[in-house]
């Protein structure tokens, strides 16, 4: 039987993808996890006004959301200060890259990241046809001078780079960030992800004109406001790339539930400023769990902790495997030599009680 054929660029791309979730891996498993702390979604919760802002929409849910995300763009403008025409609401930040590639990226283009960088950038390059380029992490960082290197090399359209960094949770002063942008060829885009912002240090954020050309700046309501189900966040760019995006995005994507619930969620910066609170003490206690068990904890300017196990990509995946059975989900870089450390979401004390508690099982169990 002749069945219909895929395009040509998704028939040549492999049938995977980015992750596997949480929900797969305990179908796999046949249980529940009793840790899950391993995608970097917030534990802490979403602040209560915006559980009830959402719950107050559940009644209107026959409602398609408002296509532009009008009064959640302008309270963005004043939060961060400019016009709202610099502004774009999608679906999270994954939803935000796709929307870029398919607006920038042709067959054949060069794009430029680092490898074992975020997985899900690549996977929109790959599938609107464009060409990779990577450059490998140095001291457990982006290197931002290789990048404009490899850019320069390849004529890039667009160079990704995550500040923080997710994988490994490290950051460069925003100094650093514009100084890379300068050196950029003229017609190359920095994608600046910066999905962790809110956990980073003031001097982590570039000063940055939000009318420059050159870049457009990520972040989410996922991670710190706790939002990750919801899945939606905002670009910040030039009006005119900002404005490509209604040529090609999903206009009733953003679901009106999220919209209210983002919106609560801005408005309370003291929840946010809880959450920050927690999220630091989470750090400090997940680096002693790595240190009784005889690994190090990397600075992390995230919601998560990269804990260096001191031995190599086989061993922490088998003790990514080991805690899976344990009933502690987490996660790990993809490649060497950053694989030879796991990745631990920060998460309230009754999980991390299960991590200390499971992890030495676990590191008993594959010697």
């Amino acid at each position: 039987m002749t069945r219909p054929r895929f395009a040509p660029i998704p028939a040549a791309l492999p049938a995977t993808v980015p992750f596997v979730g949480p929900e797969e891996l305990q179908r796999r498993i046949g249980s529940v996890f009793d840790a899950r702390i391993g995608a970097n979604e917030s534990g802490f919760g979403p602040s209560p006004h915006a559980i009830q802002a959402m719950q107050a929409e559940l009644p209107r849910l026959w409602q398609y959301g408002d296509s532009t995300s009008h009064r959640l763009v302008e309270a963005l403008s004043e939060h961060l200060d400019l016009p709202g025409d610099h502004i774009t609401v999608g679906e999270g930040v994954d939803g935000l890259l796709g929307n870029l590639v398919r607006l920038m990226v042709g067959p054949g283009d060069a794009v430029v990241t680092s490898d074992g960088a975020y997985p899900t950038f690549n996977y929109h390059v790959a599938g609107f046809g464009g060409v990779l380029h990577k450059v490998p992490y140095r001291d457990d960082a982006e290197d931002p001078q290789a990048l404009v290197r490899e850019a320069r090399r390849t004529g890039a359209k667009l160079v990704y780079l995550a500040n923080p960094d997710n994988p490994m949770g490290s950051w460069h002063p925003g100094k650093v960030i514009q100084d890379m942008l300068e050196e950029l060829p003229e017609d190359t885009m920095l994608v600046l992800d910066e999905a962790y912002v809110e956990f980073a240090p003031a001097e982590a954020v570039p000063q940055i004109s939000p009318g420059d050309p050159r870049v457009i700046r990520m972040r989410t309501f996922s991670k710190a406001y706790g939002l990750a189900g919801a899945r939606i966040g905002y670009a910040v760019g030039d009006p005119d790339l900002i404005a490509g995006f209604d040529r090609i995005r999903n206009h009733f994507g953003v679901n009106r539930i999220a919209q209210a619930g983002a919106l609560a969620a801005l408005r309370d910066q003291a929840w946010l400023a809880d959450v920050l609170a927690n999220v630091a003490a989470a750090r400090d206690r997940i680096g002693k769990i790595a240190a009784d068990n005889g690994m190090r904890a990397l600075t992390s300017a995230t919601n998560f902790v990269a804990v260096d196990t001191g031995r190599d990509g086989e061993y922490s995946r088998a003790l990514v495997q080991a805690l899976q059975g344990q009933g502690v989900f987490i996660r790990m870089p993809g490649v060497a030599p950053l694989d030879r450390c796991v990745r631990i979401s920060c998460a309230p004390a009754p999980e991390l009680d299960v991590l200390a508690d499971r992890l030495p099982r676990a590191m008993a169990l594959i010697g």
